[in-house]
């Protein structure tokens, strides 16, 4: 019996069937070493990619991995390249991935609202848009982007600075499916564009408006009111004009809130919190609030008590919590694996009441203790879970559950 040549014995389909199988990505770069029929096959059947090259090399791209859904251009912000992506590459892709879902632009700061035209004329399936801090984008680019996109789902538009009002507007009117919208430090919007987006987008889950300092009570409850069923992770740090009515509306109306941000916010008091703790403990599993000052140990207690599934805490410089807030906790135990306390107040006995019920800590911050040492932890015979790292100094990179 002579030899059989093996892309004479398997179709397309059954070489891309043994393709699918092959778990390891070094595995499937082999695969396409075998021959120039194995290597097209492994071409197309690509799905993502991550590259840095200009229009001439990204034309020779799109023609060979035609079937690519998520490309990442992305930039480092300490390492750009130059001149980095620019309005001509945009359009190179906006014409040759025409299946492409996912794109992210993160830190391109040499694109302009040409490029975003381009985009949004070419990828009208596009599901996810990171155009962070792409500062040189305006409402005229990215309005394209929505009324072009009306699939987006993900938008990530932080630092983008010149956005204002009339954005949420078009994307109100166009992105009813948006999920995720990413807003820090758009400083040009306000009340009135939230009230805006949220009428025509009620399915957000994530929404970030942190250092959005004009946000206050009115978009708050707006928000709360049009996305209560949806809404599960919602930043406002620095947005010092929300105080307790805010928190009050997100109690009312979200009850499956799963992570709150509000380190900053002054103005909210314990009143609020306790509303809040009852309303979310079933779901509240990360909360940031450091720096608001007029949080105490009552609130506190109340929120360790009944919001049983929190696992991320950050209570920093809430100068008014004392040890009292821990003893007060009876015999449960805490579910919670990063804490920082950080509170002038709180003493070596404090702690050693929250590790008695944290024993799933992974991760201690106390630096800004002053009356917490290592010494001082280890004089009192402390016990720190196994795999816990504890923050003495400042010297530990921090999780970034609070980013």
């Amino acid at each position: 019996m002579g030899l059989v040549c093996i892309n004479e014995m398997l179709r397309d389909d059954e070489l891309r069937s043994i393709l699918s199988r092959l778990e390891n990505d070094k595995d499937k770069e082999r695969f396409g070493l075998v021959c120039k029929r194995w290597l097209q096959l492994q071409s197309t059947d690509r799905k993502k990619l991550s590259v840095r090259a200009g229009p001439h090399m990204l034309r020779k791209i799109a023609a060979r991995f035609s079937r690519v859904v998520e490309l990442d251009l992305s930039q480092s912000i300490s390492r750009s390249f130059y001149p980095g992506v620019t309005d001509s590459d945009l359009s190179v892709i906006a014409d040759g991935f025409k299946f492409l879902n996912v794109l992210n632009l993160q830190n391109c700061k040499g694109i302009t609202d040409a490029g975003m035209s381009s985009i949004g004329c070419g990828l009208t399936s596009l599901q996810s848009l990171d155009v962070s801090y792409c500062r040189k984008l305006t409402d005229k680019g990215l309005s394209a982007v929505a009324k072009g996109c009306c699939n987006l789902r993900i938008l990530q538009l932080a630092g983008c600075r010149f956005v204002t009002d009339g954005l949420l507007q078009a994307i109100s009117e166009n992105c009813h499916n948006l999920e995720e919208l990413g807003l820090q430090g758009c400083t040009n919007i306000s009340d009135s564009g939230i009230t805006d987006l949220v009428h025509g987008c009620q399915n957000i889950k994530f929404l970030d408006i942190n250092k959005c300092s004009n946000i206050g009570e009115v978009g708050i409850l707006s928000i709360s009111k049009s996305c209560s069923s949806s809404l599960k992770t919602l930043k406002l740090l620095d947005c010092y004009k929300v105080s307790d009515e805010s928190i009050l509306s997100l109690a009312k109306y979200c009850n499956n809130l799963e992570t709150l941000i509000i380190g900053g916010c002054r103005d909210i008091t314990d009143q609020s919190m306790k509303f809040l703790a009852a309303a979310c403990k079933n779901s509240l599993k990360n909360l940031r609030m450091d720096w608001c000052l007029n949080i105490t140990d009552s609130s506190l207690t109340c929120i360790l008590t009944q919001c049983r599934n929190l696992e991320d805490l950050d209570i920093g410089c809430c100068e008014a919590v004392t040890d009292a807030a821990f003893q007060g906790l009876g015999d449960i135990e805490l579910s919670l694996k990063v804490l920082k306390v950080n509170c002038p107040k709180v003493t070596v006995a404090g702690i050693a009441i929250l590790l008695g019920k944290c024993t799933s800590l992974e991760y201690l911050d106390v630096r800004s203790c002053p009356l917490v040492t290592k010494a001082g932890c280890e004089e009192a015979g402390l016990q720190f879970p196994k795999d816990c790292k504890v923050n003495f100094a400042g010297s530990l990179f921090e999780p970034d559950v609070f980013v």
